[in-house]
C-alpha cells in the first residue's frame, strides 16, 4: 500500500511537471492609447476606400514625449516582476522599420513593382502579441505637488475585446519622476488586474483562442456554396462541407455560425487551438492565419477549390473561393 502511494505521487509530481513545461503566460506589449496620441498630435491620416482613418503613431509618440517613454518602460518592468513575458515597443518599432525599409527596395523581376503596404499593414506587424496593454495617463498638478492619474486596459489582441482594466489616482508628490507616480498608483491594482489576465489566457488554453472566420466566393467563380460534393461517400453541399471541418477542427467544436448564403458563411467565435501538431509530431503555435489556410489546403486536395485568404487583423480572416 505505502509502495503504491509513493508511486502515485511520483506520477502526480511528474504530470505536473509536464503540465507546467506545457503552459505559458501570455506576452504582453504595452502601447499608448489611441487618445493618448491622438490628443497630442502622435497620429497619422491616410486615405481607404475613399475613407480618411486617423491611427496612432507609436514612433513619433515614443520620439516626442519622454515622459511617455519612462511611464511605458516602467509599466513593462512591473509587468515583467510578476513573470509575464514582454515584447519592447520600441524594438518592434524598429524591426517594423527595417522591414519597410527592406521591402521599399524589393520590385518585381517582370515589371519593377513594389510591395503594397498601408500603414495598417504595418501596425498590424507591431501588435505580435496575446494581450497589449492600453495605457492612458495624466500628470496634474496641485500646487508643487504632482500626482498621476491613469486608465490600464488588458485588450486580447485578437479579439480586441477588454479582458481586464484598472483606473485610480496616485498620492501627491513634490519631487518624484512620472514613472514612480505611474507605479504608485498602480500597484495597489496590479494583483486583481493580472489574475483576470491569467484567466483569460487559462482560458484560451483550455478552450481554445477566440477568432473570427468569414468564407466569400469570387463573382466569377464557376461555383457557389450550395454546389453538390462527394463527402465521405455522401453527396453534400459545400457549405456543411465546411461546417463539417470547421466543427473537426475547433477546441471541442465550439463555434458560432452567425449567417450564410450561397456564396457567404460567417463564423464567429470560433476557438482555435494555441498550439497543433504538425506533420513531423512538433508542436506549433497556432494563429488565425494558419487555421484559414489549413482549410484552405484542404479545400483544394480533396474537391480542387482554389482560394485566396485576406486576413483583416490578428484574429479575423476572409478566406475567398474561387481563385488565389
Amino acid at each position: 500500500m505505502k509502495r503504491l502511494f509513493l508511486l502515485s505521487l511520483v506520477f502526480l509530481i511528474i504530470s505536473s511537471a509536464l503540465m507546467g513545461q506545457r503552459a505559458r503566460r501570455p506576452t504582453i506589449m504595452v502601447v499608448p492609447s489611441d487618445q493618448y496620441c491622438i490628443s497630442r498630435g502622435y497620429s497619422q491620416t491616410f486615405e481607404s476606400q475613399g475613407v480618411k482613418q486617423t491611427l496612432p503613431d507609436y514612433r513619433k509618440a515614443m520620439q516626442s514625449d519622454p515622459k511617455l517613454r519612462q511611464v511605458i518602460t516602467k509599466m513593462g518592468g512591473i509587468m515583467a516582476d510578476r513573470g509575464f513575458p514582454l515584447k519592447d515597443l520600441e524594438a518592434e518599432l524598429r524591426s517594423m522599420e527595417q522591414a519597410s525599409a527592406e521591402m521599399d527596395m524589393l520590385t518585381s523581376t517582370e515589371t519593377g513593382a513594389g510591395i503594397a503596404e498601408s500603414p495598417v499593414d504595418r501596425l498590424k506587424r507591431v501588435a505580435q502579441a496575446d494581450i497589449i496593454l492600453d495605457l492612458d495617463f495624466t500628470i496634474n498638478s496641485r500646487g508643487p505637488q504632482n500626482y498621476i492619474t491613469f486608465n490600464l486596459r488588458g485588450i486580447d489582441a485578437y479579439t480586441s475585446m477588454n479582458i481586464a482594466g484598472a483606473t485610480g489616482t496616485g498620492n501627491p508628490s513634490t519631487s518624484a519622476p512620472p514613472e514612480i507616480l505611474l507605479e504608485e498608483a498602480v500597484l495597489s491594482h496590479m494583483d486583481e488586474f493580472n489574475d483576470r489576465l491569467m484567466s483569460h489566457f487559462e482560458d484560451m488554453f483550455d478552450n481554445g483562442r477566440q477568432v473570427n472566420l468569414t468564407v466569400r466566393v469570387w463573382d466569377n467563380a464557376p461555383y457557389n456554396l450550395y454546389d453538390f460534393y462527394e463527402y465521405e461517400g455522401f453527396e453534400m453541399e459545400l457549405i456543411d462541407i465546411i461546417e463539417y471541418w470547421i466543427e473537426d477542427n475547433t477546441v471541442e467544436g465550439r463555434y458560432s455560425l452567425s449567417g450564410g448564403s450561397h456564396n457567404y458563411l460567417n463564423f464567429e467565435q470560433v476557438r482555435i487551438p494555441l498550439f497543433i501538431e504538425d506533420h513531423r509530431g512538433r508542436e506549433r503555435a497556432m494563429d488565425t492565419r494558419r487555421f484559414v489556410s489549413n482549410l484552405s489546403s484542404y479545400l483544394r486536395q480533396n474537391f480542387g477549390i482554389e482560394s485566396y485568404i485576406h486576413q483583416r487583423g490578428l484574429g479575423d480572416a476572409w478566406l475567398i473561393l474561387g481563385e488565389r
